[in-house]
């Protein structure tokens, strides 16, 4: 079993005051734990939360390690592209200059449903809300140069449990052809790897950094739609984590590490270990070249990009 990739002890040692970041999905999981290193390096962190009691929750459990953390808890919930508006336009007229943006929110393997927009639900949380909250941002971001801004993508952007990871320009809401939760799931993530190559090719010029990593096979709530979560942190956790399950601190790794290191390379995709068709690859790499071809299909890029600003309202 490869062993996790991890950042250096000098990165997570960095003083990171007068720099601010937002974290989406900050109380639970790789966000909490990329949120709470942050701000244990002094930076002011936005938690961008879908329920208001659980990021103060969060909060409390930073501060309690970390007396001086500067955090700042706003409602964000990514299946609404009104409140996406709604907390764009809050940090806009705070004229917050932002470092990093951590697009790391998100569901996996849901049921059929829809969004408060009418979009399939995989797509409309993992992809389009993080789009128009990433191009609403753009101008903090801009006034953070050099910033970063992160998509929190997955290893099933090239296969999940068997599903081709591909973007069905044409179905894109699964209208027309029979709903899969883990094509779909496959297929918004996929769209995470290509916003983040399609921002770096439209913002690079504004000093903004965009790449997309796969945060390693992570203990976290993502799975409470394939398994109860109560056979995966209790039943079956010790032989999860022998077949390479890990923390959420090691899965906030490959984050930090895109966020934080001088040699980051715009558009790129950094991995931790995963499950790719190309064995060679299950290592992970800090970067690493996805083995899926449509990752690297820059007119699907292009497609996607002008098609998503379509759907949100951007076009």
């Amino acid at each position: 079993m490869p062993k996790p990739l991890v950042c250096s002890p000098d990165l997570l040692a960095r003083d990171l005051s007068g720099h601010s970041y937002v974290v989406t999905g900050a109380n639970a999981g790789i966000g909490f734990e990329t949120a709470k290193q942050l701000a244990s390096q002094g930076a002011r962190v936005v938690l961008a939360c879908r329920r208001e009691e659980a990021g103060r929750t969060a909060a409390e459990t930073i501060r309690e390690a970390h007396p001086k953390a500067d955090l700042d808890v706003r409602v964000l919930d990514l299946g609404d592209l009104a409140s996406v508006r709604s907390f764009a336009e809050g940090l806009v007229t705070d004229e917050l200059a932002l470092a990093g943006l951590v697009n790391n929110a998100g569901v996996m393997n849901t049921p059929q449903g829809t969004t408060a927009d009418g979009f399939e639900t995989q797509l409309g949380v993992n992809h389009l809300g993080h789009v128009l909250l990433t191009e609403l941002l753009l101008p903090a971001l801009g006034r953070g140069a050099p910033s970063r801004v992160v998509n929190v993508a997955s290893c099933y952007h090239d296969k999940a449990m068997g599903r081709e990871g591909d973007v069905k320009l044409d179905d894109l809401m699964f209208e027309t052809r029979r709903y899969d939760g883990w094509e779909a799931y496959a297929q918004s993530k996929l769209a995470n790897v290509l916003h983040a190559k399609s921002l770096a090719k439209h913002a690079g010029d504004q000093g903004i950094t965009a790449v997309s990593v796969h945060p390693g096979w992570v203990r976290t709530d993502l799975a409470r739609h394939s398994m109860p979560l109560f056979v995966q942190n209790w039943v079956l956790r010790p032989v999860l984590g022998a077949m390479g399950m890990i923390e959420p601190f090691i899965g906030a790794q490959t984050s930090l590490h895109a966020l934080l290191a001088d040699d980051v390379e715009n558009g790129a995709y950094y991995s931790q270990t995963g499950v790719y068709r190309d064995k060679a690859c299950n290592a992970g790499g800090w970067p690493l070249t996805s083995p899926n071809p449509r990752a690297h299909d820059d007119a699907l890029a292009e497609g996607l990009w002008v098609r998503s600003r379509e759907l949100v309202g951007l076009a």
